[in-house]
């Protein structure tokens, strides 16, 4: 009777070895993360002279004239329409789409390449994209929308705007859904499915009973990674299709930043935005976490 192997342990000879390996990814971690984010945090309490001739200490000042701002609670209000809306479509739809390919007899390999494209374009490269299709008087979907009697005009009606973002922001993330909830469909043992069959459950009977809750895991996953997403990584999409307009109708908290930050050169205002987005993002996912995960059943 041969004996159980012994794990084995490695070790590296010299002690400062595993230190001088993680060095390069310590610095790009201080350099890019750990610093900028210092600096954000103690800029937050600082007024800065937009000329660089010095900044003088506010302490809260600026966190309280940014919720005195109608503007500033303007765009908390866009950010919440735009990630709420962009997330449900784009869940939606992803699932949609991988329950309808799951159900593919022949093609569904083809189908689920087709439908992760939109994921591997760049979100300015989509941004321009869709600004090229969508422009007022000369672009394809324009001419499309106006053949059925539809007036499209995005630079000047704000909700139109809005939509286009909501639309587009969307189309990329369906692919990002669609994959997760792909693996989830196919981690859902058939036997399940099939008794509840046998037993004369329809489909959307097995659908409801079955399917989603197993997938709960999945969509709680998605559910906090797209409005992430949506709060943090949409900044290429607004500054290629809208810059913020009309009006301020796509001026989101992350795009606020920018503007206040390097166009008004208000740089402690935009310190104070860049903390209260965080911590907003925070919030949410301890949220989600603390109360939505408590519905959650783990297989």
């Amino acid at each position: 009777m041969k004996a159980a192997p012994t794990a084995t342990l490695t070790s590296f000879p010299n002690r400062w070895l595993p230190y001088l390996l993680l060095a390069p990814q310590l610095a790009i971690t201080c350099v890019f993360f750990v610093w900028p984010a210092f600096k954000a945090l103690s800029g937050a309490f600082y007024q800065s002279n937009p000329f660089g001739l010095g900044s003088y200490f506010v302490g809260l000042g600026n966190f309280t004239a940014l919720f005195a701002d109608p503007a500033y609670l303007h765009a908390i209000g866009i950010t919440l329409v735009y990630s709420l809306s962009t997330t449900v479509l784009s869940m939606g739809m992803g699932l949609f789409l991988a329950v309808l390919t799951e159900d593919l007899v022949a093609g569904h390999t083809f189908f689920r390449t087709l439908f992760i494209w939109p994921y591997a374009v760049a979100p300015a490269i989509a941004g321009a994209l869709w600004l090229f299709a969508f422009a007022p008087q000369i672009g394809p979907a324009t001419d499309l929308l106006a053949a059925l009697g539809i007036q499209w005009n995005y630079a000047l009606n704000g909700t139109q705007a809005l939509l286009l973002i909501i639309s587009l922001t969307a189309w990329q993330q369906i692919a990002y859904n669609f994959l997760f909830f792909t693996a989830g469909l196919q981690g859902i043992p058939d036997a399940l499915l099939e008794a509840a069959s046998l037993d004369g459950a329809s489909y959307m009977r097995r659908f409801f009973g079955i399917v989603f809750p197993l997938l709960a895991p999945t969509t709680f996953f998605l559910l906090i990674m797209n409005i992430t997403y949506v709060f943090f990584d949409t900044f290429g999409v607004i500054s290629i299709v809208t810059q913020g307009g009309p009006s301020n109708a796509t001026q989101t908290l992350v795009y606020k930043v920018y503007q206040d930050g390097f166009q008004n050169l208000n740089l402690g205002s935009a310190a104070a935005q860049s903390i209260i987005l965080m911590l907003l993002v925070g919030l949410l996912t301890l949220f989600q976490f603390r109360y939505l995960d408590r519905q959650i059943h783990y297989q």
